[in-house]
């Protein structure tokens, strides 16, 4: 198995992209991965009928581990219709894992984090300055495959 430590970020994101692309329709539902100048979305997802669509905006990690970092944004854009999927990349020939997690969790988990950080202080026991990255992390694996948070 090839190692992806070498692979380009821009790479990493198209990646993860395409598989969760590919892990829609394999379940039989709709996928269109958007054009670059989407904001916020990556895919568009419907269920076959069209009775129901979702977008998505992928992050993927080529780290192994469930913890991805996102920006600012991410505590104000949301929608019930707007979902995550968070994307853990592995060896190459290797499946990666999915973890799907509807926005508005993210908005509010990734506030609450952020909340706690900044409170705390740094090394030397100064206070921490505000920063625009925040953290989304699965550690317990609670959103882990949870393809049924789509609703299609």
């Amino acid at each position: 198995m090839e190692d992806l430590s070498k692979l380009e970020t821009t790479l990493v994101g198209v990646s993860g992209e395409y598989y969760v692309a590919a892990e829609l329709s394999i379940r039989g539902y709709l996928a269109a991965v958007t054009l670059r100048n989407s904001r916020g979305i990556d895919i568009i997802a419907s269920n076959s009928d069209a009775s129901r669509s979702v977008s998505i905006q992928v992050k993927t990690s080529k780290k192994g581990i469930p913890r991805w970092i996102l920006t600012k944004k991410a505590e104000s854009y949301f929608a019930d219709n707007h979902y995550y999927v968070f994307v853990v990349l592995h060896a190459v020939g290797q499946r990666p894992d999915f973890y799907v997690v509807s926005s508005n969790v993210v908005a509010e988990s990734t506030s609450t984090s952020h909340k706690k950080w900044l409170a705390g202080k740094k090394k030397d026991g100064n206070s921490r300055k505000d920063s625009s990255m925040r953290v989304f992390e699965d550690k317990e694996g609670k959103y882990k495959e949870a393809w049924s948070l789509l609703g299609l």
